[in-house]
């Protein structure tokens, strides 16, 4: 089945089409240094990544949005951060200004011209409003964690997908799921029976990075490092 024979792509947002690593570097950098402490990059990705494992476990029903003050405080107790609450509450604020990837604005412009292109994220309504300003409000259907009032890897998030979007006439063979996170959302929606393409982001780095690590990784039906390969793939009619 060729890529071309899609009819709807759903995406994840954080860490696919939003560089959520560097929004968190953007945001937790100048605390670190304030602090004059010495930690590096790939430690404050890391234990971020940990919190937040933790916290899904803690609150699975509440958006990413809503974890992030617990998770603040969960990183700041691990790496010595102040933990005030102007420190606390700044993190959830600054997802306003998380960057997209440098690819992210014309490849979703590119595969509009072809697909039905719906957001599954598990940020909250006021987030997702943000990030779609700043990927030029690509999306023909958004669904979020407060829609759905849990978070992904939970299946549910998927089937609501479905249903919302089955008064369209769309079947399970016309979905793509697009994603970064083979935490969140790879490895779920390859057992819930759909099409998966991996956009690793991180291809050639080490780690997981601010994801949540997996014991094992799920081969997905469509392996890209950006999405702009994904764009060329479409064009070239694979």
């Amino acid at each position: 089945m060729s890529l071309r024979d899609r009819k709807i792509l759903t995406f994840d947002v954080v860490g696919t089409l939003i560089d959520f690593e560097a929004g968190l570097i953007n945001y937790f950098r100048p605390i670190v240094e304030g602090a004059g402490l010495n930690i590096d990059d790939a430690t404050i990705l890391s234990s971020f990544a940990a919190a937040e494992d933790k916290q899904h476990h803690l609150t699975p029903g509440i958006p990413f949005t809503n974890m992030l003050p617990d998770i603040y405080r969960t990183v700041a107790t691990q790496l010595g951060l102040p933990a005030s609450e102007k420190h606390v509450a700044g993190l959830r604020l600054s997802m306003e200004f998380w960057p997209a990837f440098p690819d992210s604005i014309a490849a979703m412009k590119e595969l509009g011209k072809r697909f039905r292109l719906v957001a599954v994220t598990n940020a909250d309504n006021w987030a997702l409003a943000h990030f779609s300003r700043t990927l030029e409000e690509p999306f023909d259907d958004k669904v979020t964690a407060e829609d759905v009032e849990v978070c992904k890897p939970d299946p549910q998030v998927f089937s609501y997908v479905r249903g919302r979007n089955s008064e369209n006439g769309y079947r399970l063979k016309d979905y793509l799921h697009v994603a970064q996170s083979q935490f969140h959302d790879i490895g779920v929606a390859k057992r819930l029976g759909y099409q998966v393409c991996w956009i690793e982001r991180r291809q050639g780095q080490e780690g997981f990075g601010g994801s949540p690590s997996v014991s094992e990784k799920t081969a997905p039906d469509y392996h890209f490092a950006t999405l702009a390969q994904l764009v060329q793939a479409v064009e070239s009619g694979k």
